[in-house]
C-alpha cells in the first residue's frame, strides 16, 4: 500500500468513526496525536537571524556554504524520516568503515576548497573562516572534526608555530593539499598531562648530521596518537634533547612514519588503539621509535636549535621560559574544543527543546488535553538554564576566539589562562548538557538516530585531552596566585587577567535583595568578583601558611586543590558573565538586548543556585540563595514563551539535527519503516 493511500485511510478512520457493536460500551475510540509543529503557536518577539549573527559572530554565509556542501552529498549519509532531510554519520558501521567514511569526506571537502589557506592564508578573517568551518565540520561529525583538527592545527600548527622558513616552504602547502597527512605524538602511555616527563628520547650524531628518536621503554609509547593507525605519513615527535649527555628538555621533531603507499616506514612500529566509547571514525594509534634517524633540518628550531657540530643554541637560557614558548603555540586546540562545546550543547538543546514543544504527556484535569512538555515548570527547569548557559558561553567562546586570532607576543599569558579556563567549563557543561537532553527525550533520546544520546559518547573525551579539566583549573589558580604575588610584591595595581576589580572595594551585597536586585548587572557583577577575590586572598593565604610550615611551593598548592578549584570556576565564571555584559552593551535598546537580559540573569542566578562555594564562604544567606532560587523559576517561565525562537536563532539547518525535532509521528509511522 503506497504511503498516500494509507494516510488516506487513517484520516477517514479519525473522520468517520466506526459504530460501536455494543451501544451499552463505555469504551470509545480516540483520537490519534498528531504532530503540530511548533511554529504554528509559538511567535517569535525578536530578530532571530540579528540573534544568530551576535552569537555567530562571523562568517555567516562562508558556515551556510559548507552546510548546503554536505547536506547536498550522499557522502554525508542524507536519508529521509518524516518527510524532512537528515544528515548524521551512520554510527551502526565498523570502525574500519567509520574511518574510512572519514577519510572520503576530508576527501570530497578538500576537493571543494574548504581548507583552501588553512595553512598558507594570512591574517585574521583566514583564520576566523577556519574555524567557522571547523565547527560546522564538527556538528556533522565530532570524529571528522577531530581528524581534520590533528592535520591542519596540531600537526600543521606545531609546524606552522615552532619551525622556521624552512620548515614553512616545505610542509605547509603539501599538508594543506593532504600529500603529506600529519599527526601529533606528544602523549605516551605514562605520561599525558605531564608534558615535562615524557620519555622518548633523541640525541644527536654530529658524525652524520642527524638527529636520533628512541622509545627507551613502554611508557614511552607514544599513544592516542590521532591519524597514526591507518593514515599519517609524518608526525611531530614531542621528545627529550640529549646533547653531549645534558637533557636540554622537550623539543619537537619531524619524522616520517609510513612511505607514500602506506607502508610504515623502517624502525617504526604502529599499532591501533583499538575500539572507544566514542571518535571511532579517528585512528588513533601507538608509535615505538627504534632508532629512527632524522636529518638536522627536522628539528622544528623557532625557540631552539642545533648546529651541524652539535653544539645547542637557544635564545631564551632559562628552561622554563623555554618550554613555556614551546607550549604557548597549542592554545588553539583548546579554543576549537571550547567551540565545539558549545555548538554540540546547541544541536542538543535545539533537537530536545523542539521535542518538548511537540510531545505531550499527562493531563491536568479529567479528560483534559494533555500537556506539552515544555508547559511543565519542572521541564522548563531542565532545559531553560541549559539554554541561558549555553547563550553565554557562546559569547565567552567568541572573546576567546578574537582574543586568539588577534594574539600578540604580550596576550600569550592571557590566552593560556582564558583557553584553559573555558576549556574546562565549557566541556563540563556540554556534557551536562547533553546528558539532560538525552534524558529530556525520553526513550527517544536513546536513538543513534535522534543524536543526543550519541553525542554524549562522542564528545565525552573533551574533559581529557588538550588537558585534563580539573588540571586546567589548577593552572588557572596558580596563574591568578602568580599575579597576585607579583602586585602585592610591587605594592601597584592589579593589572592582567581581569583582576583589576581586586583595585576596588570590597563589593557589599544585599541581605535580602530584591527581584529586581537580583536581576541588575550590579549585583551580578559584584556577587561574581566578590567571590572570586575572596577566593584568592584565601589561596595565596592558605598557600602562604604551607610554605610557612617548611613545605615547598609545588607541595603547598597540591595540598590547596581545593580552594585552587573553586577559584578557578570563580574566574570563569566571572569572565563569562563579562561576555555576555559586553554583547548586552553593543545593542540598541529593543527585543533583542531585552531577552539578552533575561539570558545573562539566568545564567548568573543558575550559577549562584548551583555553585556551593557561595553558601560555603558565606557569600550569599541562606535566605538569599532561597531567593535566587525562586528567582531562577519565574525566569524560566518568563523565557518559555522565547524558547523556540532562541533554539532556532542557533541558525542550525533542520537536516542536523534529527527526526524528533520535527515530525516525530510521521518518523515513525509504519509508512517510514516500509520506505
Amino acid at each position: 500500500m503506497d504511503r498516500v493511500k494509507f494516510r488516506t485511510q487513517i484520516l477517514n478512520r479519525h473522520l468517520h468513526r466506526p459504530s460501536l457493536s455494543s451501544p451499552s460500551s463505555s469504551i470509545e475510540p480516540s483520537i490519534c496525536l498528531q504532530y503540530s509543529p511548533p511554529e504554528l503557536a509559538e511567535t517569535s518577539q525578536f530578530d532571530t537571524r540579528s540573534m544568530r549573527e551576535l552569537m555567530d559572530n562571523h562568517n555567516f554565509a562562508d558556515r551556510d556554504w559548507l552546510y548546503g556542501l554536505m547536506i547536498q552529498n550522499k557522502l554525508f549519509c542524507s536519508k529521509e524520516r518524516g518527510g524532512k532531510l537528515f544528515v548524521s554519520p551512520d554510527y551502526n558501521q565498523s570502525m574500519e568503515q567509520q574511518r574510512e567514511m572519514t577519510m572520503k569526506r576530508i576527501g570530497y571537502l578538500l576537493d571543494c576548497g574548504v581548507f583552501e589557506g588553512w595553512l598558507t592564508g594570512k591574517g585574521v578573517e583566514s583564520e576566523l573562516r577556519k574555524f567557522s568551518f571547523l565547527e560546522v565540520i564538527g556538528m556533522f561529525d565530532h570524529s571528522l572534526a577531530i581528524k581534520i583538527g590533528v592535520h591542519f592545527f596540531l600537526w600543521g600548527g606545531a609546524v606552522q608555530f615552532f619551525g622556521t622558513k624552512r620548515h614553512h616552504e616545505k610542509w605547509l602547502k603539501d599538508t594543506e593539499n593532504y600529500k603529506v597527512k600529519g599527526c601529533f605524538a606528544m602523549t605516551e602511555l605514562g605520561h599525558g598531562s605531564n608534558v615535562r616527563g615524557i620519555e622518548t628520547i633523541t640525541t644527536y650524531d654530529s658524525n652524520t648530521g642527524e638527529f636520533v628518536i628512541n622509545t627507551p621503554c613502554e611508557s614511552a609509547q607514544k599513544y592516542w596518537i590521532g591519524g597514526a593507525a591507518n593514515h599519517a605519513t609524518h608526525t611531530i615527535v614531542f621528545s627529550q634533547l640529549n646533547i653531549d649527555g645534558k637533557n636540554q628538555g622537550v623539543h619537537a621533531f619531524i619524522a616520517q612514519i609510513r612511505d607514500s603507499d602506506g607502508n610504515v616506514c623502517p624502525n617504526i612500529r604502529i599499532s591501533d588503539c583499538g575500539h572507544k566509547i566514542g571518535l571511532n571514525g579517528v585512528d588513533n594509534g601507538r608509535i615505538w621509535f627504534d632508532n629512527v634517524r632524522i636529518p638536522r633540518e627536522n628539528l622544528l628550531n623557532s625557540v631552539a636549535d642545533v648546529s651541524l657540530d652539535g653544539k645547542y643554541l637557544s635564545a631564551i637560557t632559562d628552561p622554563d621560559q623555554r618550554f613555556a614558548a614551546f607550549l604557548a603555540p597549542l592554545t588553539s586546540g583548546r579554543v576549537t574544543i571550547a567551540a565545539a562545546a558549545i555548538y554540540s550543547s546547541k544541536i542538543s538543546l535545539a533537537i530536545a527543546i523542539r521535542y518538548s514543544l511537540t510531545r505531550r504527556a499527562f493531563s491536568v484535569s479529567p479528560n483534559g488535553p494533555e500537556v506539552l512538555l515544555l508547559d511543565y515548570p519542572s521541564h522548563q527547569r531542565r532545559l531553560l538554564p541549559l539554554l541561558a548557559k549555553t547563550y553565554a558561553m557562546s559569547f565567552a567562546e567568541n572573546y576567546l576566539k578574537m582574543l586568539y586570532v588577534k594574539r600578540t607576543p604580550e596576550l600569550i599569558k592571557t590566552i593560556h589562562v582564558v583557553s584553559s579556563a573555558f576549556k574546562a567549563t565549557l566541556t563540563w557543561h556540554n556534557m551536562r548538557t547533553l546528558q539532560e537532553c538525552r534524558e529530556a527525550c525520553g526513550g527517544q533520546g536513546l536513538k543513534t538516530e535522534n543524536r543526543v544520546g550519541h553525542l554524549k559518547s562522542e564528545y565525552d573525551v573533551q574533559s581529557t585531552f588538550e588537558g585534563d579539566n580539573n588540571v586546567l583549573m589548577q593552572q588557572v589558580s596558580k596563574a591568578l596566585l602568580a599575579e597576585y604575588v607579583a602586585a602585592k610584591k610591587r605594592n601597584k595595581p592589579f593589572n592582567g587577567l581581569g583582576l583589576d576589580h581586586m583595585n576596588k572595594s570590597c563589593p557589599v551585597i544585599p541581605s535580602k535583595p530584591t527581584s529586581s536586585t537580583l536581576r541588575s548587572v550590579e549585583f551580578q557583577t559584584n556577587i561574581f568578583c566578590l567571590r572570586e577575590r575572596d577566593l584568592l586572598n584565601r589561596f595565596a593565604a592558605e598557600v602562604s601558611q604551607h610554605q610557612g610550615q617548611g613545605e615547598s611551593k609545588e607541595h603547598a598548592l597540591i595540598v590547596s586543590y581545593q580552594l585552587a578549584e573553586d577559584l578557578g570556576r570563580a574566574f570563569s565564571d566571572r569572565a563569562i558573565l563579562q561576555t555576555i555584559l559586553e554583547a548586552e552593551t553593543t545593542l540598541s535598546a529593543g527585543p533583542l538586548k531585552n531577552i539578552l537580559g533575561l539570558l545573562r540573569s539566568m545564567y548568573t542566578l543558575i550559577t549562584l543556585e548551583e555553585d556551593a562555594a557561595f553558601l560555603r564562604y558565606g557569600y550569599l544567606s541562606t535566605d538569599t540563595a532561597a531567593a535566587v532560587r525562586k528567582e531562577v523559576a519565574k525566569l524560566c517561565s518568563e523565557l518559555r514563551p522565547h524558547a523556540l525562537a532562541l533554539v532556532s536563532s542557533f541558525g542550525i539547518p533542520d537536516a542536523f539535527l534529527s527526526p524528533i525535532a520535527f515530525n516525530w509521528v510521521d518518523a515513525n509511522s509504519w509508512s517510514s519503516v516500509q520506505d
